[in-house]
């Protein structure tokens, strides 16, 4: 399976990171390795040698079948689930990357960067045009946001990633977070929800 993540897709977000509320003309693209995967409530073990660590909390969309060069009009045919995931960043060693000129893939694609809940299929959602996600920290709700503030809609990434990846069954696209990234400390507690529903809990050791 393959793990695509959009970055910049929600206004706030770049204006906190950015102090801009900038639009990309496109979709910005970056991949996390298989083994970035972290399912089944598992803790996430904080790589402290990398520096801070944020959260980034996403709608993440589940491909149901084989695709390449897919107009964005039949995108929908091709994913069948959603759930919400934390797409962590080592802002740290991203920014020295970032500083040299380097590529930055290392700070979002280490291993179990990607905790992902429980999906939830397409059809028993109210409204796939507005789903509301969030992740609370502590019992405090760190990040809310809603599918409808993004800047490129899940049928436009998945019709720009298609352009130059084959898209297979059971590959994962994170789509992008809303404003309120922050850093996650040894004890912390994370719930993702989904339209009000738990889909995840873990602890970060």
């Amino acid at each position: 399976m393959k793990i695509f993540a959009v970055g910049m897709n929600y206004a706030l977000h770049n204006k906190e990171l950015h102090g801009t509320l900038n639009k990309t003309e496109e979709p910005v693209i970056s991949t996390k390795a298989d083994s970035a995967l972290l399912k089944d409530h598992k803790p996430f073990f904080l790589p402290e040698e990398m520096g801070r660590v944020d959260y980034e909390t996403e709608v993440v969309v589940r491909i149901c079948r084989l695709g390449k060069g897919i107009p964005e009009r039949f995108a929908h045919r091709y994913y069948d689930a959603v759930t919400v995931g934390i797409d962590f960043t080592a802002r740290d060693l991203q920014s020295r990357c970032k500083a040299k000129g380097h590529p930055w893939e290392i700070a979002k694609a280490f291993d179990y960067s990607a905790p992902i809940g429980k999906f939830k299929k397409i059809n028993e959602l109210k409204n796939t045009e507005d789903i509301s996600f969030g992740m609370k920290l502590n019992g405090n709700w760190a990040q809310q946001g809603h599918s409808r503030d993004m800047i490129f809609t899940f049928d436009c990434i998945i019709a720009h990633v298609s352009r130059f990846v084959t898209l297979q069954e059971g590959d994962c696209i994170f789509t992008g977070t809303p404003q309120g990234v922050g850093p996650v400390h040894v004890g912390d507690v994370l719930d993702l929800v989904l339209e009000n529903e738990l889909v995840c809990q873990f602890n970060v050791k």
